[in-house]
């Protein structure tokens, strides 16, 4: 055994200027990508190397897989890669090349761009993190009482303790690097490995998050960047604040799909009013308590299934279908949309992991659990139906082994970063609006496109109107000014065929 090497420790700028020189050397070797990505031909696939730890970039690295669907217009005509994210923490980007597939916006865009994805560090193949079982993560029937007796709550807090234990058991050494201002960093390694001065962005939900960070970071690499559905990035919302205000936005959607389920009785018979909707969603709540249908599906399992009410009009009448189904006797459809996925166990395990290492690490959370009972007790008096939910899947961060950062000041001067297009509807659940217009206080010189009266998460590629300004800026550069704002898109058909989704609802656990 040879002498040991002293770890040479840098500040994390110079850290990341010697990765990205590293990167622009390595560049990416494109080649077909391995089955288990199931992205076909011609997307490409590749990985760009990355230092565990920023401030030691000579020592351990990591492997962040990437993808590609080459630009497919004129080769004058190109503009080189758009990089994306579409959310989490935990989020995968990998299939975002496939994209092209869904046309409109994104066909538009392929023929003048690259379309890159990838995995951040802890997803997918990039050096993957679990904290348990993955089988045993999504596994059903769980229960979801909107009254937890304090049983339950000690039952719960048992479990984020246990799961917080195996976060630290599976990455003792790495754990305390899974963060938004690393994911930065790492994006900007990406971009010098794609050969790029600069960094065109586009970044949803969370991904947003990442780019309020990178611009703050390296504002003088930005080309151009679409932040759409904006997380709020001031300091006190990261992340503890974030979780409670989202309860109380789903509430406000919750309400909205109440209220249009009910102007469509004749189709659904589940009431007339909202609160006849909710008498029927309480049934349903009832009925799988006592029997979980199935034998897989119960509360826990019907309150995330209708979660994505919260996140896409496109959900609304299949599943007010589905529960009306239900109702009538028949389990079926309900079993099929909200069983637990075992198929996408481990997937589902790892989004989450990460979900909860970044969020965990990116800031400090109250340790007291009286502070979670008082301010969960307040939030589900008013916002009963996802409130407690959302407790449990964050109540690790009260019990995680690693000491948090301080939330980053996201601020640029003006002049300091090129305009910066912001995107959000006026009514999303998992992004409040507040986030977008506290986002262009922060960001000098940013313009907010607003979807007013709508909810969707993720408004580019769905609304035309919006879409004709993110394509406008993407490919010229040209912003509509400080604000603009674009009509809602009309709300779903009952009972008839819905459109498909624009694009995949980011991940249901956040995004945020």
């Amino acid at each position: 055994m040879g002498p040991a090497v002293a770890r040479e420790t840098v500040s994390e700028p110079v850290g990341v200027a010697r990765a990205a020189a590293e990167a622009a050397a390595a560049g990416v070797q494109w080649r077909k990508c391995p089955a288990v990505e199931r992205l076909p031909q011609p997307v490409e696939c590749g990985t760009v190397r990355v230092p565990v730890d920023y401030t030691d970039p000579g020592g351990k690295h990591i492997r962040l897989t990437v993808s590609r669907a080459r630009a497919t217009g004129p080769a004058a005509e190109r503009l080189g890669p758009l990089l994306y994210n579409p959310g989490g923490p935990g989020g995968n980007g990998m299939s975002f090349p496939l994209y092209k597939r869904l046309g409109g916006l994104w066909k538009r865009l392929n023929a003048r761009y690259d379309l890159i994805g990838w995995a951040p560090r802890g997803v997918g193949r990039s050096d993957p993190l679990s904290c348990q079982d993955p089988h045993e993560f999504v596994k059903g029937p769980n229960p979801a009482p909107r009254h937890p007796s304090p049983a339950f709550k000690e039952a719960m807090r048992k479990k984020a303790a246990a799961y917080a234990e195996g976060c630290a058991a599976a990455q003792p050494d790495r754990l305390h690097h899974y963060t938004t201002p690393n994911n930065a960093r790492d994006l900007d390694v990406l971009r010098a490995a794609l050969g790029r001065p600069k960094l065109t962005y586009m970044g949803v939900s969370y991904g947003t998050y990442i780019g309020s960070v990178y611009a703050t970071l390296f504002p003088g690499h930005v080309r151009r960047m679409v932040l759409d559905s904006v997380v709020d990035p001031s300091p006190d919302q990261i992340w503890y604040r974030a979780n409670l205000t989202q309860n109380h936005a789903f509430e406000r959607r919750w309400e909205d799909w109440k209220r249009w389920v009910a102007e469509h009785d004749g189709t659904y018979r589940l009431g007339r009013t909202a609160e006849q909707v909710q008498a029927s969603f309480d049934r349903a709540m009832a009925a799988v308590e006592r029997e979980p249908a199935g034998g897989t599906v119960g509360q826990k399992e019907l309150v995330a299934t209708f979660l994505t009410t919260g996140y896409a009009d496109s959900t609304w009448a299949p599943h007010a279908k589905v529960l009306s189904e239900f109702l009538a006797g028949d389990p079926k459809p309900l079993v099929r949309i909200a069983a637990p996925r075992t198929a996408k166990a481990v997937s589902e395990e790892n989004g989450n992991a990460v979900y909860n290492a970044v969020e965990c690490q990116d800031a400090p959370w109250p340790r007291q659990w009286a502070r979670w009972d008082a301010d969960n007790t307040a939030s589900a008096a008013l916002a009963p139906f996802n409130t407690w939910e959302n407790a449990w899947m964050n109540l690790p961060c009260a019990y995680w082994k690693t000491e948090p950062a301080r939330p980053m000041e996201v601020r640029t001067r003006p002049g300091q970063l090129p305009p910066v297009l912001l995107v959000a509807a006026t009514r999303d659940a998992a992004t409040p609006y507040e986030g977008a217009v506290e986002t262009q206080r922060r960001l000098a010189g940013s313009s907010l496109v607003t979807e007013r009266g709508a909810g969707n998460h993720g408004v580019s590629g769905g609304n035309r109107c919006v879409d004709a300004h993110v394509e406008r800026y993407l490919l010229t550069g040209r912003t509509p000014g400080d604000r603009a704002e674009c009509a809602a898109r009309p709300e779903p058909v009952p009972g008839g065929r819905q459109t498909a989704q624009a694009k995949p609802v980011s991940n249901a656990r956040a995004a945020r």
